[in-house]
């Protein structure tokens, strides 16, 4: 599948700097490449409604990490996938009375012109799960021959026993764990599985849902297997980080990456595991499922900047859950209407383009950065003209995503 459009980024030839994010596996601190190659692996939408800002907070975070590791001298290979085939796009096709092929390339589009405006840096990989099915099936084949899959009628699940990693990125407890998986697409009460927790690969043919031919049977596969495959496929079998929404440590990421690891031979999987927070609407967690959504394209059709969109979610450091307040678009576009004027004048303040990347070094710490220019903007507006505003309107679009 064909990503968005390319984003023209200004080339900075800044040094390579130290740099650390917060781990979910170890839950502290670790330091992420400064030189070299880095392997991105983000989960994708599961396309059945338009983006919202829980998603857009997501992906503008990973985003500002694709964009400071590009400014440092770090080559990117970035994939992302899109779970084009799943439950809850089945459900919404029924409940509307549309096709659900229809209904995915509808929300596909616009997540892609949300993305645009945003100016997200695209992928160099966006694989959908539909074209993706040969390759997956094969996964599951290669997992069952393994001997660390086995069959439940005409289902295929992975063993857990045959993984390290339950528990290890999420740090619930087992009976938090039931419920959190029984909540998100699992099934630990199904009778003839090895294990509460063992993750359907392939699922049989039923009754009137969409299926492929395979050797395994027709049907379509699980969800985890879908990550794994594709990650494995075009990023290899090891990868520097693999990121998404803090709801995605349990059970997405820990399964994901356990079934990686089995059909590669290659531990860790991910260096890295990479959460972002989640945002939340009159006291709830901004989902689907809940309608309590904020969409990116409906604040783009009454006339919001992006990139007044984009400043509210850099404003709140990527880990950190918040609440989403409509007041905060008054804020953000006052903010970007200063900065603008200060990036219009031909001389302004010191640059602290320096300090901005000491404050994406520490974590990608986007509010730090964000306050930097704020200073920045005000002296230079005060009078403070010593230094031509070029570098830092280049590296406020280059580390911020912001014009």
């Amino acid at each position: 599948m064909q990503p968005w459009s390319d984003v023209s980024v200004p080339a900075l030839n800044l040094p390579p700097a130290q740099f650390q994010v917060f781990d979910s596996k170890s839950d502290k601190l670790q330091p992420l490449p400064s030189s070299g190659i880095a392997k991105l692996y983000v989960c994708g939408i599961t396309p059945y409604d338009a983006t919202h800002m829980g998603h857009a907070a997501t992906y503008v975070a990973f985003d500002t990490l694709n964009r400071f590791w590009q400014t440092i001298g770090v080559e990117v290979q970035y994939a992302q996938n899109i779970t084009d085939i799943d439950d809850p796009l089945l459900e919404r096709a029924k409940l509307t009375d549309r096709a659900w092929e229809d209904i995915a390339t509808e929300q596909i589009d616009l997540f892609k012109a949300d993305m645009v405006a945003l100016r997200v840096l695209p992928p160099q990989h966006y694989i959908g799960v539909v074209e993706s099915m040969e390759l997956i099936e094969q996964s599951a084949v290669r997992l069952r021959e393994l001997g660390v899959a086995y069959s439940v009628e005409n289902d295929l699940y992975f063993d857990m026993t045959h993984t390290e990693l339950l528990g290890k990125i999420c740090h619930l407890s087992q009976a938090q764990m039931l419920e959190v998986f029984a909540q998100r697409g699992g099934d630990p009460q199904r009778p003839g599985k090895r294990n509460p927790f063992d993750a359907l690969l392939w699922r049989g043919k039923s009754g009137d849902d969409p299926h492929w031919p395979s050797t395994l049977g027709s049907g379509r596969p699980g969800w985890h297997i879908e990550c794994s495959a594709i990650a494995t496929q075009y990023l290899g079998s090891q990868i520097t980080v693999q990121g998404g929404g803090s709801d995605l440590k349990f059970p997405h990421h820990e399964m994901s990456a356990a079934h990686a690891e089995s059909l590669t031979g290659t531990k860790p999987f991910a260096q890295t595991f990479m959460h972002a927070g989640m945002v939340s609407l009159d006291d709830e967690k901004m989902s689907k499922s809940l309608g309590n959504l904020v969409f990116v394209s409906k604040l783009r059709a009454q006339g919001i900047d992006p990139m007044a969109i984009r400043l509210i979610l850099l404003s709140h450091h990527y880990r950190s859950d918040w609440e989403w307040f409509d007041s905060e678009l008054e804020i953000a576009q006052e903010r970007l209407q200063t900065w603008r004027k200060a990036f219009a004048s031909p001389f302004g303040a010191p640059s602290p383009v320096s300090k901005m990347v000491t404050a994406l070094s520490n974590d990608l710490d986007t509010p730090s950065a964000i306050e930097l220019v704020d200073d920045w903007a005000k002296r230079t507006l005060s009078g403070d003209n010593s230094e031509p505003t070029t570098s830092v309107a280049d590296a406020v679009n280059a580390m911020l995503g912001i014009i």
